[in-house]
């Protein structure tokens, strides 16, 4: 996969005649891209579809990637595909649409409480993996965590007496979010059946949710997880662990939660990327009528 890189910015160094500047940093854009692919076992660009560009956008987003950055990003992947298409190294171009995809922002996918069932009754609580990973579930609908913030979790962080965590968000911003008695249970029956056999001391650092090494999980290990049992329970939207947050957030607000503690579980530092929750319900029924009413496009 490098060597069609290696050529693309070759052709962008000597046919375009684009700076070394320009042209560095379409290869540090580019190979995050790759990093990211690797992680995920893709080896092959086309088995890169746009749900993949869309995944590897979220998670730039997770990491607190900036607008304009991603703005960048989204240019040179999109330019770097054009060209293996163009030239019949693959098949499909999944960049083709992602100028105009807006990464789940103006409309985030929601699962119903039906599909949130289903993915965490998937897991094998008999196993000390199938365990962990129905309390990791279990923890994400409930609290509506970042992955980032998930992954760094600690035994210290659990304040079950009064049901909530210490979460440490963008910035270090500490902040507190309250968990539910579901979650607490299930992380419970983790520490105590299934943490201690993942354990190694010189790794596990007192981190909540191990791998099987007994180290912290990755942030794709953690996408690996949402995504298998989202197969498992059956379900056919593209769901990550975002979407997870981004139910969270809605089913609370459909509820009838005030929208400034829905803020401050998120860690939002401006109400307005709260808000988007609130638009939810109406851009659903708008798309709806655009997509079936005779006259709606």
């Amino acid at each position: 996969m490098k060597q069609f890189l290696k050529e693309y910015l070759t052709i962008l160094r000597f046919e375009k005649n684009l700076s070394d500047n320009t042209v560095n940093s379409y290869e540090n854009d580019i190979m995050k891209l790759l990093e990211f692919l690797n992680i995920s076992g893709i080896t092959d660009f086309n088995d890169v579809k746009l749900r993949t560009l869309n995944e590897y956008f979220l998670d730039r987003k997770d990491i607190g990637v900036t607008s304009a950055t991603t703005a960048r990003y989204r240019s040179a992947i999109k330019g770097f595909f054009t060209y293996l298409f163009v030239n019949n190294y693959i098949e499909n171009n999944p960049a083709e649409n992602l100028s105009s995809t807006k990464l789940m922002r103006d409309l985030p996918i929601v699962l119903s409480f039906a599909e949130v069932d289903k993915i965490l009754d998937a897991p094998d609580v008999e196993s000390r993996l199938g365990l962990r990973d129905k309390a990791i579930l279990e923890l994400f609908y409930a609290s509506g965590l970042r992955v980032s913030e998930l992954i760094n979790l600690k035994i210290g962080d659990l304040l079950f007496k009064d049901e909530v965590i210490r979460v440490f968000g963008k910035g270090s911003k500490e902040r507190i979010v309250p968990v539910g008695t579901s979650a607490v249970h299930w992380i419970t029956l983790y520490l105590v059946n299934a943490r201690p056999l993942l354990e190694v001391k010189t790794k596990s650092h007192n981190i909540i949710f191990l791998n099987n090494r007994g180290g912290k999980l990755s942030r794709m290990g953690i996408w690996k997880i949402v995504d298998r049992y989202t197969q498992e329970a059956d379900i056919k939207k593209a769901v990550h662990p975002h979407t997870f947050r981004h139910s969270f957030a809605t089913h609370l607000l459909e509820g009838g939660a005030d929208l400034r503690a829905v803020q401050e579980m998120l860690g939002h530092a401006d109400i307005s990327t709260t808000q988007i929750y609130t638009h939810i319900d109406r851009e659903y029924i708008k798309q709806v009528h655009r997509d079936f009413h005779p006259r709606g496009k």
